[in-house]
């Protein structure tokens, strides 16, 4: 049976205009595409999936602005929401973007979420540790957020214990430099740093499964040792473990 994979970047209050918004959500994009042949394009999110094959756009700095420009890409008093499809009806491939940024609430986080198709046990078309490191790359050099994450939804439900978002770890896991140094860690895991933005820290090159008790205990022993060093602690403003 496929467990299904996701990742997400965090980050709180951080109020910023379309401008801005618009030139990180460009960086994302072309990042993206370096990482896996199926995000060379991209449709707009509609409920219909005929409707939504029509509207297909260019991730370009320009074409954000017109979107955030919408009363229906804005969030609220401020920031902006805004969703994407690669267009891959097919549910093993492709994948989908869903973000909110530029918003100054501090209950829910402005953050950015992208789903992975479901693949089995065995495959590695996107579901490996390459496109999913280069996924967390991309999250962190365009978005900077304080804590992202990358793991299957069974692992997020067995690690997460129903604590606030940034206090659990994921097959990778990114720590913002701001929140501290990470520390050596036991093989196989990986630390690598994300160019003067952070750290990503990787379990395992192999994908880590919740059915695994080898890859559980591992995420466990790893996130135990990130707590001792104060690394784990809520991401400002993040309500729940909801991601």
């Amino acid at each position: 049976m496929s467990e299904h994979y996701r990742a997400g970047a965090y980050w709180g209050c951080r109020p910023e205009s379309a401008d801005p918004c618009a030139t990180r959500a460009e960086t994302f994009f072309r990042l993206l595409a370096g990482c896996h042949p199926s995000y060379a394009r991209w449709y707009e999110q509609n409920d219909s999936t005929r409707k939504a094959l029509q509207l297909g756009f260019e991730p370009t700095h320009e074409t954000f602005l017109r979107f955030f420009g919408k009363k229906k890409y804005q969030s609220g008093p401020d920031g902006f929401s805004f969703g994407a499809w690669t267009g891959h009806v097919e549910q093993d491939q492709g994948g989908m973007v869903l973000l909110r940024c530029g918003s100054a609430a501090e209950v829910a986080p402005n953050r950015v979420r992208l789903f992975f198709p479901s693949e089995p046990a065995g495959s590695a078309r996107m579901l490996g540790a390459p496109v999913l490191a280069g996924v967390m790359r991309a999250m962190a050099v365009a978005w900077e957020p304080e804590w992202a994450i990358a793991t299957s939804d069974g692992l997020w439900d067995e690690l997460s214990g129903g604590s606030r978002l940034g206090c659990f770890v994921g097959w990778m896991t990114y720590f913002s430099r701001e929140r501290g140094e990470v520390p050596a860690l036991p093989a196989p895991v990986r630390v690598e740093p994300v160019g003067d933005k952070g750290t990503l820290v990787i379990l395992s090159p192999e994908r880590l499964t919740q059915s695994n008790p080898e890859h559980v205990a591992l995420a466990r022993l790893v996130q135990n040792l990130l707590e001792e060093r104060g690394l784990l602690r809520p991401v400002v403003g993040a309500a729940g473990a909801g991601g």
